[in-house]
């Protein structure tokens, strides 16, 4: 998936400032473009992770065109296309094999009876619930 970026050029004391159009409220900047970029990937990766967390629509990327015609304010910065990886959006479920104390994973099955979810459903909404708070 390729999300077009709008980039404000930097100065030797300005950052170049990244805009993910498609996106609301995502955005970044870096020091150089290469890693203004860079952390346009990792914006976008963190807004798409939150949006899905939440139950939101990942809005589906526009073209590069469509975007320059729509946001003439953006007129004399640079455009780009940042890739991102799909798995990110990749809500299939996988099996895995882990190994836990006995206690630890007693402890995790009545929590989870406790909250009327299964093992996988409570480890899952803990993951989420953990990742939403240190953000």
């Amino acid at each position: 998936m390729r999300y077009p970026v709008a980039i404000e050029p930097g100065t030797e004391s300005e950052a170049f400032g990244v805009v993910v159009p498609d996106l609301p409220g995502c955005f970044s900047a870096g020091d150089t473009m290469e890693e203004a970029l860079a952390k346009a990937e990792e914006a976008i990766v963190a807004w798409i992770e939150t949006a899905l967390d939440s139950g939101q629509n990942i809005p589906q990327p526009s073209s590069v065109d469509a975007l320059r015609k729509k946001h003439r304010e953006w007129k004399a910065w640079v455009w780009a296309v940042v890739k991102v990886d799909p798995a990110v959006l990749d809500d299939t479920l996988e099996r895995v094999n882990i190994s836990l104390p006995r206690r630890v994973l007693h402890r995790i099955d009545a929590l989870a009876r406790a909250t009327g979810e299964t093992r996988s459903g409570f480890i899952a909404r803990m993951a989420l619930e953990s990742h939403q708070a240190s953000t």
